[in-house]
């Protein structure tokens, strides 16, 4: 009879024992779960984009599409220009890539636009074009006036398949832009493409990217979760702070290490700061870039330049079309 009693209570305390272990356990993965720390991808090149002449008469702080930066994949060019007439970016072709043109909202001037297919348009400060020349456009980009107009225009590769699709216009207007904060509203994101504090972008892109205007107030602090995929780069716009433990500054461009989970960015204590974040998924194709063409094969770049001394394939009427806002200087 003892041993009857017995075995039931043992079994009871092994089941107890089970029971304990398993419930600390999930404790324990719960707190790991919960106390997850955010891993900063770290810096892997910073320098200042350098200023040079461009189009007629302007000057740009270009950072990729230098010896610093050759390109990152998938982007291929980025300058901030602030430039008045009579300076400006007067008619010239493009094809096989994207441009991106974002006029700052702190700009005084704002950017006019006119092609060779009749599209006319202006980029008043907060406003943002995304052009897809596709198979080609001949086109000017001109400052409304002699007051200076500050932004950033940006070139993204396109996918081979898509170098020749038809012209295509993005316009998001600062009026519709979304705008999203975090939760003590200590930092504003203006919201092109991508995803950032539960809003996304209205921005169809061909392949995965992310373009984001991060305004923080002085001593906030971001943890930006991005895809681990995605070669991320940030150009500093205004103001101070640091990205992970580097100081930025204004012109300052830092492209990130693949490994991390995002970006770790931090105002001055007595500074606003103001960056543009850029990510896209690498393409991983050949790229050959000739002036305003980008192409994948030297081959390409060739018929490219033949059909736009012949006027043909995308650039019919490119010669004999002037653009009225191009004349302005």
């Amino acid at each position: 009879a003892g041993l009857k009693t017995l075995v039931p209570r043992f079994l009871s305390l092994i089941l107890q024992f089970t029971n304990n272990c398993n419930n600390q356990q999930l404790t324990t993965t719960s707190l790991k779960t919960l106390t997850k720390m955010f891993t900063p991808r770290q810096i892997a090149n910073q320098f200042v984009a350098r200023e040079q002449g461009e189009g007629a008469g302007a000057r740009v702080h270009r950072s990729i599409g230098t010896t610093r930066l050759r390109n990152l994949d998938p982007f291929l060019m980025l300058d901030e220009f602030n430039v008045g007439l009579p300076g400006g970016f007067p008619d010239h072709p493009h094809r096989g890539f994207e441009t991106v043109t974002y006029v700052l909202p702190t700009s005084k001037g704002h950017m006019c636009h006119e092609d060779f297919l009749g599209n006319k348009g202006e980029l008043r400060p907060g406003d943002l074009q995304w052009m897809t020349p596709g198979k080609g456009i001949m086109h000017a980009e001109m400052p409304k006036s002699e007051v200076p107009a500050h932004g950033l225009q940006l070139w993204i590769n396109l996918p081979s398949a898509s170098r020749m699709i038809e012209p295509r216009y993005q316009e998001i207007s600062r009026e519709t832009v979304p705008h999203a904060f975090n939760e003590d509203k200590s930092i504003e994101a203006i919201l092109f493409a991508g995803e950032v504090f539960g809003k996304k972008g209205p921005i169809e892109t061909q392949a995965p990217v992310t373009y984001v205007h991060f305004m923080l107030n002085a001593g906030a602090k971001l943890e930006y979760p991005l895809p681990e995929s995605h070669h991320v780069f940030v150009y500093a716009v205004s103001g101070t702070g640091k990205c992970v433990e580097h100081s930025i500054q204004p012109h300052e461009a830092l492209v990130l290490e693949q490994k991390g989970d995002g970006v770790l960015l931090q105002a001055g204590e007595n500074d606003k700061l103001e960056v543009i974040v850029m990510t896209g998924e690498p393409l991983d194709e050949p790229v050959v870039q000739y002036g305003p063409f980008v192409m994948s094969t030297t081959e390409e770049i060739r018929q490219t330049w033949e059909d736009f001394q012949f006027g043909k394939n995308g650039f019919e009427n490119a010669h004999s079309w002037a653009s009225e806002i191009g004349n302005r200087r």
